[in-house]
């Protein structure tokens, strides 16, 4: 999630070297504009890099208490009888 730093970089940096024209001769904003976006690249890597790192940490989806709470053994008044479930079209015709 620190991607929005080197982007906003990256933005102000085009805007500067694209959008402003200017005749000082005392800075080139089209230098700077660029060293400003290659500033918000490597922030971009940067932060990649921090967040593929973080892959190898073991990240807990459900909390124990939470998965307690939920288990596969029948409960204790379990149906006696047989439901069919059989759809309609697939059962043999019933005798009358």
């Amino acid at each position: 999630m620190r991607i929005h730093g080197g982007i906003a970089l990256m933005v102000v940096g085009a805007l500067i070297a694209f959008a402003i024209r200017d005749t000082s001769s005392r800075i080139d904003l089209s230098v700077v504009g660029i060293l400003i976006m290659l500033g918000g690249a490597l922030r971009l890597w940067f932060s990649y890099q921090l967040e593929r790192g973080k892959d190898d940490e073991e990240i807990e989806l459900i909390k124990p208490k939470v998965e307690e709470q939920y288990t596969t053994e029948p409960h204790e008044y379990a149906i006696q009888e047989q439901i069919d479930v059989t759809p309609s079209h697939i059962k043999p015709a019933q005798e009358q």
